[in-house]
């Protein structure tokens, strides 16, 4: 991030975010009322709401008026105390952050819709009401806001702040009461749909901005010892890295070293892979041959743990890396060109190179099928910069927006949300300046661009099945980059929908029209894109920069380019073959990777 956004401008940052939010639910309920009136799909309304009110029961009234109920002011302002009472007197020590979350949000919230309303005048659904009305407008829907702000919260903390199976069942069961409420609000004649979806909409956007204020800072206990794994798994070894050990065999039998046996070593980041995991894992190897294992941990300064040294006192037939992507990232740059496979037991909490590669997300699944498939070569970037030593990634490394993300993202978020948290610390940055880019892609003519980051991907998809790089392949044998420079909320709700359409709408070959130059623009005019073997990119400021989702410092520049098939993967046999094909060479690239 540039020096712009240190000091003031940092602390101001959620009061324009709020100011943003205000203004796009006024924009969006004007829309409703006046534009949007009369034309498709807001013509369903009437007939959605006659429908509720013709088949009203006296059981459906009394569940519409209980769950009404839970999300009237009263209830709400009640349930909110009560909660920051117990946050603030929990032992061991009061959760201040917690507490003024919740009840940052609920009020927040309250305020948000009472500006919208005084602006947007929207009558009451036009069938007999079961609740008095109150002045308000119907647009947003004030309960089922409240609802979001209030059991949102409570679910975004009993994620965040808890352990166990049952969190999630509990947070599943607090989300819930929004819909709910919603649609309680529709049955009893006092919103229409797209009044519940303004209200989803503004407790949800409440939710993340303070999110970002409250929870998602890095404190000293948080910060761990810095290295992320796949977009953040953090070690919190302090800097601790055990020596590799033969693995203990489950079952007592041949102990490891016996003659006749294929040799493992195994790379275990020990906050991703637990104890039971890493019993399955090698018990899973045992299964399949591999009655030799040595185990070694990462850690903050040996992110591969010993498996240089591992490989290099003997015969290594695999190495299995337990872990995120930042682990990964770590054990290809060690085995990358050796000729040595790699198998991948993604418990990171990104584990985007499994998902493009289309592993199971079960991770002793992952393996099982993996042992049981072919080895093929994919590509790697090689990476350098001021500032940074040279290294391999699997996945992207890049700078802006997205590496400014990864850096302020809480290590306690993310171990217990996983990558939804990356949400909370992109708000905090919406509004940091575009930087200026000159790109020169494989020695060509020199680029410059204002863009809020720049990607640079071996593979395409993000969480959540989002298609940032729609043409890179893992084994192309060239690199896609993306700029990404939306301006204003306009060119971010353009981008935002362009990279959503591809969720139901899967481009073909190329992401929008190829220029002369070989770019590619997005429709939404926010994304350009290229493809290269050699990328330089430089900066006018030092900005944040990541690699593989790891945060790897500010800096003026990165030059990347693509080792084709480089690394060899253990990985499943693509679909309908029955039988092990042949083992390609190293740098091959066949189709099984090109298309999962």
């Amino acid at each position: 991030m540039t020096t712009e956004n240190a000091g003031p401008a940092r602390r101001f940052r959620p009061v324009w975010l709020l100011a943003l939010q205000t203004a796009s639910m006024v924009l969006l309920g004007l829309w409703v009322t006046r534009t949007g009136a009369g034309h498709w799909p807001l013509t369903l309304e009437d007939g959605l709401t006659d429908a509720f009110a013709t088949h009203r029961t006296p059981v459906g009234n009394a569940i519409s008026a209980g769950l009404s109920l839970l999300a009237n002011t009263e209830t709400v302002v009640a349930v909110t105390l009560v909660c920051v009472a117990v946050l603030l007197v929990r032992p061991p020590a009061p959760r201040w952050a917690e507490a003024a979350f919740l009840a940052a949000s609920v009020a927040v919230q309250s305020a948000i819709f009472l500006a919208v309303t005084s602006v947007v005048e929207r009558p009451r659904p036009d069938v007999p009401h079961l609740d008095g009305a109150p002045p308000t407008s119907s647009f947003p829907s004030g309960h089922v806001g409240a609802s979001v702000a209030l059991y949102g919260g409570l679910a975004v903390l009993v994620l965040a702040r808890t352990r166990g199976s049952r969190r999630y069942v509990t947070a599943a069961l607090l989300l819930l009461v929004p819909a709910a409420v919603g649609l309680s609000r529709m049955y009893r004649g006092m919103h229409h749909p797209s009044d519940v979806l303004g209200g989803l909409l503004n407790g949800a956007l409440t939710l993340l901005v303070l999110g970002s204020v409250f929870l998602s800072g890095r404190t000293k206990a948080d910060a761990g010892d810095g290295h992320g794994d796949g977009h953040g798994d953090g070690h919190g070894e302090n800097g601790r890295t055990e020596r590799a050990t033969s693995a203990p065999r489950p079952d007592g039998a041949t102990p490891d070293g016996a003659s006749g046996g294929r040799r493992a070593v195994v790379v275990r980041h020990p906050h991703g892979c637990p104890d039971a995991l890493a019993a399955e894992v090698r018990a899973r190897l045992h299964r399949h041959g591999f009655t030799e294992q040595s185990w070694t941990d990462t850690s903050a300064e040996r992110p591969a743990g010993n498996l240089a040294e591992e490989c290099a006192a003997g015969r290594t037939d695999l190495v299995v890396a337990c872990g995120g992507d930042g682990t990964i990232r770590a054990c290809a740059d060690v085995v990358a060109g050796t000729g040595v496979p790699l198998a991948l037991v993604p418990c990171g909490t990104g584990n985007l190179l499994a998902r493009n590669l289309g592993l199971p997300t079960d991770p002793a699944k992952a393996l099982d099928e993996a042992l049981d498939g072919d080895d093929f070569g994919i590509d790697v970037g090689r990476v350098e910069g001021d500032g940074l030593a040279a290294g391999r990634f699997t996945v992207m490394a890049g700078a802006g927006f997205d590496a400014a993300m990864v850096r302020d993202a809480s290590p306690a978020l993310k171990s217990r949300l996983g990558w939804p948290a990356y949400a909370l610390s992109a708000a905090r940055h919406l509004g940091d300046p575009r930087m200026r880019v000159t790109l020169r892609i494989d020695g060509g003519r020199r680029i410059r661009r204002r863009a809020r980051m720049v990607v640079i991907g071996n593979v395409g998809t993000l969480q959540a099945g989002v298609e940032l790089l729609p043409r890179a392949r893992p084994d192309s044998g060239r690199l896609e980059v993306v700029l990404f420079a939306p301006q204003g909320p306009a060119g971010w709700l353009a981008a935002a929908a362009h990279l959503a359409s591809r969720l139901v709408r899967r481009p073909a070959a190329t992401a929008g029209p190829v220029a002369s130059d070989g770019r590619v623009s997005a429709a939404a005019g926010s994304l350009e894109y290229f493809a290269a073997t050699r990328v330089e990119v430089r900066f006018a400021r030092p900005q944040s920069r990541e690699v593989d989702g790891d945060a790897v410092g500010e800096g003026t520049g990165l030059t990347v380019t693509v080792e084709p098939g480089a690394l060899r993967m253990r990985l499943p046999r693509p679909p309908g073959a029955d039988a092990p094909s042949p083992v390609p060479a190293v740098g091959a690239r066949p189709a099984h990777a090109a298309h999962r």
